[in-house]
């Protein structure tokens, strides 16, 4: 398999922890988001949304969004499982990884921080959106898993939460977002980091990051 990404994507990222907790091999290869490489006609063709990652399958299929990419690794390599196997619990879990993935993540992403600025506005303004948007949905998210047991956001073993949760951890710290009042996401997050999956995925570990 190859996997398509962008060493500071979360979106990316997430895929790469999925991997990594699977066992999984992949060849990396990039897109450089800044320089607009990921709206290429070669990557057009494999994300028609211009976007990463996208995972080619061994027999050329491409898979792309970063949930539906972990869940299908989780459906075709069962073990270790990312989501509970109680439906409530499962449905919690998705919830709390859709909050990120589609509530903060999606808002304050490099496309929309541009076409902020593409309105006029200046860097400043476009960097205080993302802030606010991910302090924001980082408060619902601890309130989502405050009364849990841990150490992981959904108990004694990381899943999909944690996936989504460590790679928007580090994005709201790019952007100055105030973290103290998050105390079980933070340690949620410091179980992660401890397992060589999180760690080896981390963006600055990657082989295209400056």
């Amino acid at each position: 398999m190859i996997l398509w990404g962008y060493w500071r994507s979360t979106a990316a990222w997430r895929v790469r922890i999925a991997l990594n907790l699977k066992g999984i091999a992949v060849e990396h290869r990039f897109r450089h988001l800044r320089r607009g490489e990921q709206r290429s006609a070669e990557a057009l063709a494999l994300n028609p949304q211009g976007l990463v990652p996208a995972l080619v399958l061994g027999d050329g299929t491409v898979l792309t969004q970063s949930l539906a990419i972990c869940e299908y690794l989780d459906e075709t390599h069962p073990a270790p499982p990312l989501l509970p196997a109680d439906p409530v619990l499962r449905a919690r879990v998705r919830a709390f990884a859709q909050a990120i993935a589609a509530e903060v993540h999606a808002v304050q992403n490099l496309k929309i921080l541009n076409r902020v600025k593409a309105l006029g506005h200046t860097q400043e303004t476009a960097n205080a959106w993302a802030h606010d948007t991910i302090a924001e949905g980082l408060a619902a998210c601890e309130a989502l898993v405050r009364d849990r047991p841990g150490p992981f956001c959904f108990g004694d073993r990381p899943g999909l939460a944690d996936i989504a949760l460590v790679p928007q951890l580090y994005n709201a710290r790019r952007f100055g977002v105030d973290l103290a009042g998050l105390p079980r996401l933070l340690a949620a997050e410091a179980a992660c980091l401890a397992l060589p999956a999180f760690a080896e995925a981390a963006a600055e570990r990657q082989a295209d990051a400056e």
